[in-house]
């Protein structure tokens, strides 16, 4: 069985087939994550100057951006 062998749903393996059916390989193409949320210029602008600021200006004390910490940032100022 295709799902098993890839370790996805059935109902994965339907709505990829249906996709190339529909579509052929550009069909397949990823638009994204569907969660990801978009900054306007403005925000993103925001969000650089702060990095930019560096980790410890934001209370943490390792010199090092992590994806956890750039999102805490993220949510504290946006």
């Amino acid at each position: 069985m295709i799902a098993k062998d890839l370790r996805v749903s059935v109902r994965s393996v339907g709505r990829r087939r249906r996709a190339w059916r529909e579509g052929g390989m550009e069909g397949l193409r990823s638009a994204g994550p569907a969660n990801s949320p978009t900054l306007t210029d403005a925000q993103f602008a925001v969000v650089e100057e702060e990095l930019g600021t560096g980790p410890a200006a934001h209370g943490f004390e390792v010199e090092r951006w992590t994806l956890v910490r750039v999102q805490v940032v993220i949510r504290r100022r946006l």
